[in-house]
């Protein structure tokens, strides 16, 4: 069996949390998670769908941009959202099976992309020691 790394992050509250580096490459997260806040990635689908079906030709990456672009006069005062946003806007939402940040009150902060242990974070999922940390 291989050695278990272990790494513990103390936060700015004295809330200590410990890192467990799993055999399959996976990070076991445990500790106070009582006040945290949660993220979840946002979901395109039906608003690009819609789009695409209403005969858009912008690409995905494209369409990302303009809906959440918003016009502001010369002063800096916001004028409203584009049009792309005002049409399309309310079909995003996010994908709540899906934990892409936890952040819990003092700290780490952790979300997808980032790495930890050397490892790059992928997703969280809830557990009864706290998360497992999935990562790429």
């Amino acid at each position: 069996m291989a050695d278990i790394t272990k790494e513990i992050y103390t936060n700015r509250y004295g809330d200590e949390f410990v890192f467990t580096l799993l055999e399959d490459g996976n990070i076991q997260w445990e500790g106070n998670f009582e006040y945290s806040r949660f993220g979840f990635p946002t979901d395109y689908t039906n608003a690009y769908t819609k789009y695409k079906n209403d005969c858009g030709n912008m690409s995905l990456d494209e369409f990302k941009e303009e809906v959440r672009r918003h016009i502001y006069d010369e002063d800096g005062k916001w004028v409203g959202a584009c049009d792309i946003a005002r049409v399309y806007g309310l079909l995003v939402t996010s994908k709540r099976d899906v934990i892409n940040m936890v952040d819990p009150s003092g700290g780490p902060f952790l979300m997808e992309g980032m790495e930890i242990m050397g490892k790059t974070i992928k997703e969280f999922k809830p557990n009864e020691k706290g998360y497992l940390i999935i990562t790429q």
